[in-house]
């Protein structure tokens, strides 16, 4: 049978291996015969991965020395970890959501991959309001070191609650996706990115809690009315990056069950089409959610 995917051999590193998403990704490409580098704070459990590194992505120092552990040579970039801002701070969010890949792919991507090589990240359907709001991001995404984005993003940091800082870097990220796909696309590298819908993950509780309830996480599901499985959306990452997919560079693949279609046809409301770093909305959101945490600090 012929290797359509390509992968046999292939060095390929994925972040947030151990869990979700991550997992299933590594799952698929060790059966594809991939050499896979699993990286990620908890241990990645999988059999036949090449190795696990344990790296904490909020951190440009544990990034330096993770790129130590790599191979010089990268065919294959999942940039799958990701946090939602329930339970970390604005800009340990943000860095690990943002500014880590965007670091990454300028520093050691660069330098790693040649003609041939893809990257795949998985932002969110968070972000797919990124092309209206782009004067929010423009100067972020145009950041060029790790420096220069914490003192943009910094000021927010201060007065946003942690989870504002998901939608903004899904929404940075995905720009970010977009412009480096013109740039890597010169040197015949590919990048994409997947915009998951609700997925029942190990931060299913924290999204549900964000939604305001199970069933309004549900409200966000679509056509299927039902949570994603992690499988459903390592197939769409492990296509992006395989020989099936060779003339597809800078998309967003929304993997949501038509929910934003629905929301495109005005069939239900867009819930994130508002601002991201308006200062006055982001001081009523933290008021609102420094309340509903006492209220429910109380309760239990």
């Amino acid at each position: 049978m012929k290797d359509y995917f390509g992968y046999e051999g292939k060095k390929c590193v994925v972040t947030g291996a151990s869990s979700g998403m991550g997992k299933a990704t590594v799952e698929m490409l060790v059966d594809l015969g991939a050499k896979v580098y699993a990286v990620d704070l908890n241990e990645c459990n999988v059999n036949g991965i090449e190795k696990f590194i344990k790296c904490n992505l909020a951190k440009k120092e544990e990034i330096d020395n993770l790129f130590n552990e790599l191979p010089e040579k990268i065919d294959s970039f999942f940039g799958v970890a990701g946090l939602s801002g329930s339970k970390t701070d604005y800009m340990t969010t943000f860095n690990c959501n943002y500014t880590a890949n965007m670091y990454i792919t300028l520093k050691y991507l660069s330098e790693r991959m040649g003609k041939g090589g893809t990257i795949a990240f998985v932002t969110s359907t968070a972000g797919l309001n990124w092309k209206s709001y782009k004067k929010e991001q423009n100067k972020v995404v145009h950041s060029k070191t790790w420096e220069e984005v914490e003192k943009l993003v910094m000021p927010l940091a201060k007065i946003a609650p942690a989870t504002m800082a998901y939608m903004y870097s899904k929404r940075c990220l995905s720009q970010f996706i977009c412009e480096q796909a013109i740039e890597y696309g010169k040197k015949g590298i590919r990048i994409n990115n997947v915009m998951p819908g609700s997925t029942d993950t190990g931060m299913k509780d924290e999204f549900e809690k964000m939604a305001g309830g199970k069933e309004a996480l549900l409200e966000e599901t679509g056509v299927a009315k039902r949570l994603a499985t992690p499988e459903e959306m390592a197939k769409p990452l492990v296509f992006l990056n395989s020989d099936m997919a060779t003339f597809i560079s800078g998309i967003d693949l929304c993997v949501d069950s038509a929910d934003n279609c629905m929301k495109i046809l005005k069939i239900k409301k867009d819930r994130e089409a508002v601002p991201a770093t308006n200062k006055l909305i982001l001081k009523i959101a933290k008021k609102m959610m420094d309340k509903g945490n006492k209220k429910l600090n109380e309760k239990n």
